[in-house]
């Protein structure tokens, strides 16, 4: 039996509503997910930024308003958080690369 990695995702602002989650896929490999999961916060963080955001609000907007991504299927233990992903370097970076295309 091979093993899957299915990768769901919540939205934040409808917290603990699962009928507000959806799938973004299953994976035979584990990095496949996580991969997925990444973008998706990514994406996600993106979405929630507004310009003059700082770090630390771009981060408190994702947690209000972002997508949520996560992995079930065979794992053991937590194989993805966003919250862990999503630092203050993550989020600099995120602005910085918005405003150089943005300029």
């Amino acid at each position: 039996m091979d093993k899957q990695y299915i990768v769901q995702v919540d939205d934040n602002y409808h917290y603990a509503d699962e009928s507000e989650r959806y799938c973004a896929g299953t994976f035979a490999m584990l990095n496949q997910a996580i991969q997925v999961c990444e973008a998706i916060t990514i994406e996600s963080l993106k979405s929630v930024y507004e310009p003059g955001i700082t770090a630390g609000k771009l981060s408190s907007q994702w947690a209000m308003f972002g997508d949520d991504p996560f992995i079930t299927g065979d794992v053991d233990d937590v194989a993805f958080s966003a919250r862990k992903f999503i630092t203050e370097e993550l989020c600099t970076k995120i602005i910085k690369e918005i405003e150089t295309v943005t300029q």
